[in-house]
C-alpha cells in the first residue's frame, strides 16, 4: 500500500464488559461525519449479541459496519477516500496477535486514523495479546470503566458466570454474551478464574 499521507494515527478504546466500548466509538465517528471525512467501520462475524452488519453499544446506538472474520479482509474493503477505519470488539476476531498490530500499523502508516475498541482482558483477567501489542503501538489509548455491580466501584474487570458462579479457568476464552453472561466488577469484587 502506499503512503496516502503523514496523518495517520493509531486510537485504542479498551476495557471491561459494559465499560461503554463501542459508544465511544460511535460518538467519535459521529464527529468524524460531521467532520465530512469519509468512514468505513468493521465488526467481526462472531458479534451476534445484536445486528449484524452493525456497531451497536449496549444503550442501543448504532453505525452501520461491514462484517469481517479476519482483521487481514480490511485492506480489501478500502476506498482511495476513506479517512478514518473503525473496528469494533477487536478481541473476537480469530487472527495471531500479531496481524492486528500489523494491519493496523500499515494503514496507519497510508495516513488513515484507525479506531479500535475491544477488551483489554478475558474473563480470567488476562490482556488480550491483540489489544495488548496495539495499545503499545498506538498515539492514543483509552481505557474506559463500568461501574462495578457488586459494590459501585469503578470496574476494571469482566466475571464470566456460569449459572451464578464464576467460570472455571478452563472455559473458553470467547464466548459472545451480554448481561446474561457477564458482570463488571472491580479489582476487590473480582472472583478468579479457578
Amino acid at each position: 500500500m502506499t503512503r496516502l499521507s503523514s496523518g495517520g494515527r493509531i486510537e485504542v478504546i479498551c476495557g471491561c464488559m459494559f465499560s461503554g466500548k463501542t459508544e465511544e466509538l460511535i460518538r467519535r465517528l459521529n464527529h468524524v461525519r460531521l467532520a465530512r471525512q469519509r468512514l468505513i467501520a468493521f465488526t467481526p462475524r462472531r458479534d451476534t449479541r445484536y445486528r449484524l452488519g452493525s456497531l451497536v453499544s449496549h444503550n442501543g446506538l448504532s453505525v452501520e459496519a461491514r462484517v469481517i472474520d479476519s482483521i487481514r479482509d480490511i485492506p480489501a474493503h478500502l476506498d482511495v477516500d476513506v479517512h478514518v477505519v473503525a473496528i469494533d470488539e477487536l478481541h473476537l476476531l480469530d487472527d495471531p496477535p500479531d496481524a492486528a498490530r500489523e494491519v493496523c500499523q500499515e494503514l496507519a502508516d497510508r495516513g488513515l486514523r484507525v479506531i479500535v475498541a475491544g477488551l483489554d482482558q478475558d474473563f480470567r483477567a488476562q490482556p488480550f495479546p491483540a489489544m495488548a501489542q496495539l495499545m503499545a503501538v498506538a498515539e492514543q489509548v483509552d481505557k474506559l470503566y463500568a461501574i462495578c455491580v457488586r459494590c459501585g466501584a469503578y470496574a476494571t474487570r469482566s466475571q464470566r458466570l456460569i449459572n451464578g458462579k464464576p467460570a472455571p479457568a478452563n472455559a473458553p476464552t470467547i464466548v459472545v454474551g451480554g448481561q446474561e453472561l457477564y458482570e463488571a466488577r472491580c479489582r476487590a469484587c473480582y472472583e478468579p478464574a479457578r
